[in-house]
């Protein structure tokens, strides 16, 4: 009786990850938050939960809500080094769809600055410090070591992208990445408008002090003003709301007292926008602060 051939399956190679989720899992590993880009380097959307901000997320994924959504459908805010979230459902399925990476600079701790043409990339050789340069389809990133607020168009040709924002990986690049100048950080502080040089003018009681504190040493504002301003710099989220705390929290111990001038609104003001804030939800929220306490 002829004897059943036994068909032995050789085991084949392990299964390796395919692009970009390769690329994905080595920018983890060194630290670098990613997140999947559909065709024209678009991030998923919403899903149906997350939809039309059901889940209490602000308008245009700029923050995620209270929810817990697993997905990718909250852009930057969703990037992540979690290396079991990335390869693991439903991140999984986005990566079979994704053609390239994208990852969170601000995450990173870094900032880049988009190059669009040539003619941006002259400005910035004959204006920036040397850095890392990383070639893009159009122009290039240069990339620096530090976090600011992000900013289209800062000027023609140049995008500025850190926090709140998402940029394409396109490669290690060249060069030695150095510190974020002061040069590229100008770029995107809104200045003020000509019509309103001074951003909103204080009413100072008469005969309140002349700009110093009655109950406390000028020294106390100087102090309370700066650290003021790094509470508004440090905020990586929930922009609007911290601007409005800490307006709040400066006049309710000097909004009485005569002590505040139009320099340290401005200063308050700088702060803001230099996180992304406009000029009118700075004025929105001083108001809003002001009217809470019944200034």
């Amino acid at each position: 009786m002829t004897q059943p051939t036994t068909i032995r399956r050789v085991p084949g190679p392990q299964r390796q990850p395919a692009e970009p989720l390769r690329t994905a899992l080595t920018l983890a590993a060194a630290a670098v938050p990613v997140l999947p880009l559909q065709a024209g380097k678009m991030p998923f959307g919403n899903c149906h939960q997350c939809a039309h901000n059901a889940c209490g997320g602000r308008p245009n994924m700029k923050t995620p809500g209270p929810c817990h959504c697993s997905g990718v459908c909250h852009a930057w805010a969703a990037a992540t080094t979690d290396p079991t979230v990335i390869a693991s459902p439903p991140w999984a399925a986005a990566w079979r769809r994704a053609v390239c990476v994208g990852y969170h600079p601000g995450g990173a701790g870094v900032t880049v600055v988009d190059l669009d043409d040539a003619d941006a990339i002259d400005w910035a050789r004959e204006t920036l410090p040397a850095t890392r340069t990383v070639p893009t389809t159009r122009g290039e990133h240069w990339i620096y070591r530090g976090t600011m607020a992000s900013r289209n168009a800062v000027r023609p040709g140049v995008d500025i992208k850190s926090a709140m924002a998402y940029a394409r990986h396109l490669g290690p690049g060249t060069g030695t990445m150095t510190a974020l100048p002061d040069a590229v950080r100008a770029l995107a502080v809104k200045k003020p408008s000509p019509a309103r040089p001074v951003p909103y003018a204080v009413a100072v009681p008469a005969g309140a002090g002349n700009g110093e504190c009655p109950h406390r040493t000028p020294a106390y504002l100087a102090r309370g003003i700066a650290m003021a301003e790094q509470r508004i710099a440090a905020a990586s989220s929930a922009v609007h709301a911290t601007v409005y705390r800490t307006f709040l929290a400066v006049l309710s111990r000097h909004g009485r007292c005569g002590c505040l001038s139009n320099a340290h609104i401005a200063r308050l003001f700088t702060a803001a926008q230099a996180k992304g804030e406009t000029l009118r939800h700075c004025t929105d929220a001083w108001t809003n602060a002001r009217t809470t306490l019944g200034l």
